[in-house]
């Protein structure tokens, strides 16, 4: 009943968060986290079950807290803070039923799924517009050196034929944050030791950075030497997707780069 009565409290909370996963591309890998985390739980399914239950009253001073940032993120308005007092809820469903022991052993997914819940526009405003420039400023570097002739004013790069314009969806926040939680999926699935997943998860974010910084170059180059208009059709959208690609096979390649530095008994 308590369960049922949170859900239908934070049904409107969960109903807007599905919708911006739906129709804000920059956070469509939403559905996946909760999923993962699920699979997550289920695999450790025998060891927790092993787990002797020590329910806590505590639980119910966690679920005060979830109810009272809730109440405070409502009337604020603040989308984040109402968001992230659902996994509070659920960590103090957790403690009251089942212990805090249970939610020492399903930390990991309780908080991978902070990664479900869009980060607010303040901070998201921080990190777009320095990768714009630093994939603006890669760009002005590379391109002259495959005889393109640039001019750079900030994040607008001036080229012969016409103006690119490394706006915000050109920033790799989108493919940044995907990368950042399919790199902790892979790290999870296909390694054992804790060291490496966080270096995979760290790598996310240079690997992002340099497949976006290729995505803006083959852009020049493909309005310099081949057609400007090509640069604003198709390809544009495709070269998202085909740069994501790239950056999955930057990301396997370092796991194998890792895995071979790897003295040979501690594989075992």
């Amino acid at each position: 009943m308590l369960s049922a009565a949170l859900l239908w409290l934070y049904a409107p909370v969960l109903y807007r968060l599905i919708g911006q996963w739906i129709h804000d591309p920059n956070y469509s890998h939403g559905f996946f986290v909760p999923a993962f985390s699920l699979y997550v739980v289920w695999q450790e399914r025998d060891r927790l079950r092993r787990l002797p239950l020590r329910p806590s009253w505590s639980g119910l001073l966690v679920l005060a807290i979830a109810v009272v940032v809730l109440a405070a993120g409502t009337l604020g308005a603040e989308l984040f803070l109402s968001r992230t007092s659902f996994l509070i809820a659920v960590a103090g469903l957790v403690v009251l039923f089942f212990g805090w022991n249970y939610l020492r052993a399903v930390l990991f997914p309780w908080l991978f799924l902070l990664l479900m819940i869009p980060i607010p526009n303040i901070i998201f405003n921080q990190i777009t517009f320095p990768l714009q420039l630093l994939a603006s400023k890669a760009a002005a570097f590379v391109l002259p050196l495959l005889g393109v002739p640039v001019l750079r004013e900030g994040n607008v790069i001036q080229l012969p034929a016409m103006t690119l314009e490394v706006a915000e969806a050109c920033s790799g926040i989108r493919s940044l944050m995907s990368l950042a939680t399919l790199s902790m999926i892979y790290g999870y699935l296909l390694e054992t030791r804790i060291s490496t997943r966080i270096l995979l998860a760290i790598a996310a974010i240079p690997i992002a950075v340099i497949a976006n910084g290729l995505r803006i170059i083959g852009t020049g180059l493909l309005v310099q030497y081949w057609d400007p208009e090509k640069a604003e059709g198709f390809f544009h959208a495709f070269s998202g997707w085909l740069i994501f690609v790239v950056s999955l096979i930057l990301l396997f390649l370092l796991h194998k780069g890792l895995q071979k530095l790897q003295p040979q008994e501690e594989r075992h």
